[in-house]
């Protein structure tokens, strides 16, 4: 074993002892992926821990963790291992296309999924995201986000052993499984609450639970309610007095990172969802994770050393794994947990939420600035692009971006939940409010895209602004990702409230159950669901073979109109000009817009020859995939 650089040599001699222990031979590739990495889980680990005097101890536990799960990884898993090490960037690829779905809403199960494969195939998944499907109690789940077992399936979904079973198959076909890593906090059902609640002192230490008021009273004096009408402050009192952390809702108690038992517990979770064939975690919460008195408690520095930690730690164990951050905090913070040694992937919500302030507004300023000013990301990294999700929808956009365009936000925020809860005069959206607040006009926004889009009073309108919000997530650059069902025009379920748990939560009016009808249709061009399905089958034949659309980089384009979005997509010798009009007129772009290029273009969309010479002139809500050659 080679020396490591800054890393105590007892620790060292500790970790090598610790390998040998699991069984883990000299010469061996993880004996090779040892020497490169474990300095910098030594480090890492140190520096949220080495104020313990047990730390050292603490990590060569986690060393002997970590071999032991290489040594059960499938060997299936460690050739894709290998291949996935061979090519790091294989997520920027420009055939990579997400789905994202509740198993039992799209599927009945996982079986129900099993059989769904060959769709999937049809329309090019290579990247499939379950929903929350791990055990969780029963009916408030929080759509599944409080866990009660990180190990065991919700039995009316299927068996870990299918989920295991599904994830190989899904592989063979190309497509990647994605599901929820909800590591900020657990159930109050789950093993550990239990034995937290029964008053073991161990299992007590591995959440924030305090004999009285007085350090809740503390630390809420920072903290921020976020469902405050599920119950005041951050804390909620236990059946026994004491007072627990529970950011979210009260059945959903935060996990104590400050306790080394924690970590090593949850990278114990994580590893073997990952020998489970599970490719990519979706960190659920990353800005609440850590917590610090006299501090808000979210987007700690200590956060992203948690993040860098656990990946150094599947660096070694599960090599193919990735992380995709969920950070919906401001554009600013959303940017920090995105590195190749963080979180690989991260959604892109200020993207999505200016889509539909675009939209809104047929204006695309703010859209634009966001492209020229934020997308642009580290190599090696990808931005997961999205019209919408299982979420409600946030005006997440930065008020001082706002205020260099002359928008206030909070009236511009007011504005957008009346426009989409059709409170605004000439509002085609039919969307539903989400913990409405009428004294000060603030909300999120629930409903479909379809729904959002004007499906239920405009048809042939919603289909054109269900494409063109589409057209900008499959190629601004980055995994695009399907709610789906989106693409076959499902509206709203308005009658989410029957169903037991849900009645509060008007998320659900998005989450609506497979229209079998409307998939059939989804063939015949005559009908919104057969419209808005070949336009999107078009768009993602067309990206998957358009290598300018691979990675994530992007070049700003200014076309001085407010209601066409244009930005470039850099090729060797050529560039994609994707050009989108927001407005319900026609635009005309003049021939100097377009100096920088030769005259002759291709619209790859639709295979229309244009003359840039000429100008160009874009139908309402029209969109155009041009490839030119800069002059």
């Amino acid at each position: 074993m080679q020396e490591f650089v800054g890393v105590d040599e007892m620790v060292r001699q500790h970790a090598v002892e610790a390998m040998a222990k699991a069984g883990i031979e000299a010469g061996t590739n993880f004996e090779e992926r040892f020497h490169r990495h474990f300095p910098d889980l030594h480090h890492l680990f140190h520096s949220l821990y080495g104020s313990r005097s047990d730390w050292a101890d603490q990590l060569t536990a986690l060393v002997l963790q970590i071999a032991r799960s290489w040594q059960e990884r499938p060997a299936e898993l460690k050739v894709l291992d290998a291949e996935r090490e061979a090519n790091s960037g294989w997520f920027l690829s420009n055939d990579m296309l997400g789905g994202v779905c509740y198993v039992d809403r799209y599927a009945e199960s996982l079986e129900g999924i099993r059989a769904r494969i060959p769709y999937f195939k049809e329309l090019g998944l290579t990247y499939l995201h379950l929903m929350p499907l791990f055990l969780a109690p029963e009916p408030h789940s929080d759509g599944g986000y409080a866990v009660s077992s990180y190990r065991d399936v919700n039995p009316k979904l299927g068996t870990m052993e299918q989920l295991r079973d599904l994830a190989a198959e899904l592989r063979a076909n190309g497509i990647s499984v994605v599901v929820d890593f909800i590591f900020n906090h657990t159930s109050d059902e789950h093993e550990w609450a239990r034995r937290a609640a029964a008053g073991d002192p161990e299992y007590s230490d591995y959440y924030w639970i305090f004999p009285d008021r007085t350090m809740p009273d503390a630390f809420e004096q920072n903290v921020r309610e976020i469902f405050p009408e599920n119950h005041p402050g951050s804390f909620i009192q236990m059946e026994d007095g004491r007072w627990v952390w529970a950011t979210f809702h009260t059945y959903q108690w935060d996990l104590n990172y400050s306790n080394p038992d924690v970590f090593r517990a949850m990278a114990g979770e994580m590893l073997f969802l990952a020998n489970q064939g599970v490719e990519i975690l979706r960190m659920d919460a990353v800005a609440f994770i850590w917590k610090q008195l006299g501090t808000p408690c979210e987007n700690l520095p200590e956060a992203h050393t948690l993040l860098q930690a656990f990946n150094a730690v599947c660096r070694l164990a599960a090599p193919s794994l990735l992380f995709k951050s969920e950070a919906i905090v401001h554009p600013d913070e959303v940017a920090r947990y995105i590195d190749p040694g963080e979180c690989q992937i991260s959604y892109n919500p200020l993207q999505m939420a200016l889509i539909w302030e675009s939209l809104a507004t047929r204006d695309v300023s703010l859209l634009a600035q966001a492209l020229k000013r934020r997308h642009n990301i580290p190599e090696g990294t990808s931005w997961v692009n999205y019209v919408r999700s299982h979420d409600d929808i946030g005006w997440t956009f930065a008020d001082e971006d706002a205020a260099e365009l002359a928008i206030n936000g909070f009236d511009h925020r007011r504005f957008l939940n009346s426009f989409y809860v059709n409170r605004f005069p000439g509002s085609f959206a039919r969307g539903v409010p989400f913990q409405d607040n009428p004294k000060t006009g603030d909300c999120r926004i629930s409903g479909t895209t379809a729904s959002l889009c004007g499906m239920e009073v405009d048809p042939a309108e919603a289909v054109e602004r269900i494409l063109l919000a589409h057209s900008v997530a499959f190629s601004t650059g980055g995994i695009p990702l399907l709610y789906l069902g989106d693409e076959v025009a499902q509206v709203n379920d308005y009658g989410y409230d029957r169903e037991a748990g849900h009645e509060h939560d008007s998320r659900w009016v998005h989450r609506p159950r497979y229209p079998e009808e409307q998939y059939e249709r989804r063939l015949d061009p005559s009908t919104p669901e057969g419209a808005v399905f070949a336009g999107m089958e078009r768009m993602i034949k067309v990206r998957a073979r358009t290598p300018e659309l691979a990675g994530t980089h992007l070049i700003d384009f200014a076309t001085n109109n407010r209601g066409v979005l244009a930005y470039q997509r850099p090729g060797q010798h050529t560039r994609i000009l994707a050009l989108a009009n927001f407005s319900d007129q026609p635009q005309s772009l003049p021939a100097e817009t377009f100096s920088g290029y030769s005259s002759a273009a291709v619209d790859l969309l639709s295979e229309a020859v244009l003359q840039l010479d000429d100008g160009v002139t874009l139908l309402p809500r029209q969109y155009v995939w041009l490839r030119v050659t800069p002059a």
